[in-house]
């Protein structure tokens, strides 16, 4: 089953929780702090491998969730970080954001890899978290959360050259003449449902990969058939063979057609190396048809083959092998643009806001909130840090002018503080 596009959740590994532990040894009265850090939660990764062809393994996986890392431990030992989840992917795969539809990462090379969700920092243990003027904190820190993404993963093949044209032209015929792929062959439309491939071989050796796309129709760009749904595994191809029924009197606006629902779907496939190919030559009428089709097309060469007697390729696989040895991957037009690396300046957002519903104060914000998650109230110094840091953010000014009263009750995600300025 051939699936190119699948949605999933990716979670990495939240942070191990730091340990509060002090050193209690015999000829050490003042041991002081001995708790360790939390490991590292693990990361979630792409990795392209050749191996594969289709998105099917992830199509009934839609959650992902990272290993979590190992919490500090007494005598200042730290956590082990999670280990990393490595998910394989077909080469051509590009994966998207899809909040904001930008594209993560388009990974076009074997072993090449991206992480998409970074695991959660391991907690602070009472060691690290000691300083001049508390030199034996009685708190630890626990681990933070890893990102969650919602993802949406497409595959477009990776072929030097696609073979397009209407239904029933012969293209998975010729593929199976020149290589020796063995694609569904039959005299009806839509025989072929996914991309079938194929490599070519040329008489001096030189080897390249020829993809079989579905069938084409008019209106294709806009959802007709199955050519909306394939039209974007032609954007990875170097060469674009258009495959001609010339036994059709109408071969050359079929011709026009499949040229108008590329440059509808992208003018930029148009930019694309173009060879055209006339195909059941061996028929009466394709010999008539052939002359017309020529005048109309101009100076653009054309090669006549015939896919029923296996005829004409040899000059066909010459002519691509040559084209595609001069045409670098760098200049293969794809539709993708990837976000680039940003720098990101200072701006003097605030750090939380603070809303009232029901009598209850709600005070939101991605630092508060991190804040919450990572303290751990087991003992009333943790308590006493976490309302001194929010008061340093200036969480106690904004709701005194909000107008706030002792005793209030304010909400931080789902924990209830009674508020005491």
């Amino acid at each position: 089953m051939f699936v190119d596009e699948v949605k999933l959740e990716v979670a990495a590994g939240r942070g191990g929780n730091g340990c509060m532990a002090f050193r209690r040894e015999k000829y050490l009265p003042m041991g002081g702090p001995y708790g360790g850090n939390g490991g590292k939660g693990g990361d979630i990764r792409f990795i392209a491998d050749e191996g594969l062809s289709t998105l099917l393994d992830l199509k009934y996986q839609r959650h992902i969730i990272g290993n979590n890392g190992q919490h500090g431990l007494g005598k200042n030992k730290n956590g082990k970080s999670g280990e990393d989840v490595v998910i394989k992917v077909p080469i051509g795969t590009t994966i998207y954001n899809l909040e904001d539809d930008a594209v993560i990462a388009d990974l076009t090379l074997n072993n090449e890899e991206v992480v998409v969700a970074t695991g959660g920092r391991g907690g602070r243990g009472n060691v690290s978290l000691a300083t001049r003027s508390n030199p034996c904190p009685s708190f630890c820190e626990n681990g933070e959360l890893g990102q969650t993404l919602k993802l949406k993963l497409e595959l477009r093949v990776m072929a030097d050259v696609g073979l397009v044209g209407l239904p029933s032209v012969g293209k998975s015929t010729i593929l199976s003449c020149v290589t020796k792929a063995k694609p569904k062959v039959a005299a009806y439309h839509f025989t072929t449902l996914s991309p079938n491939l194929g490599v070519v071989t040329t008489k001096d050796k030189k080897t390249f990969v020829m993809a079989d796309l579905p069938g084409l129709i008019k209106g294709a760009s806009s959802g007709s058939g199955l050519g909306y749904q394939f039209l974007k595994h032609v954007e990875r191809t170097k060469v674009i063979v258009h495959i001609i029924d010339m036994s059709d009197d109408n071969a050359y606006d079929n011709y026009l057609t499949i040229r108008n629902e590329l440059e509808k779907f992208s003018d930029k496939l148009l930019l694309k190396e173009e060879v055209i190919v006339a195909n059941k030559m061996d028929l009466e009428s394709s010999t008539k048809n052939i002359e017309k089709f020529k005048k109309k097309i101009g100076n653009k060469k054309v090669f006549l083959v015939s896919a029923l007697k296996n005829e004409g390729f040899d000059n066909l696989i010459t002519y691509l092998g040559e084209i595609v040895s001069k045409i670098k991957t760098d200049n293969v037009v794809v539709d993708t643009k990837i976000k680039q690396h940003v720098v990101y300046k200072f701006k003097n957002d605030p750090p939380f806001e603070i809303i009232k519903e029901n009598n209850i104060w709600v005070v939101k914000g991605q630092r508060v909130e991190k804040l919450l998650r990572m303290s751990n109230f087991n003992t009333d110094e943790s308590v006493r840090v976490f309302a001194n840091k929010l008061r340093k953010m200036g969480v106690d000014k904004k709701l005194i002018e909000l107008g706030a009263n002792y005793g209030d009750t304010v909400r931080i995600i789902n924990f209830e503080f009674i508020f005491e300025p």
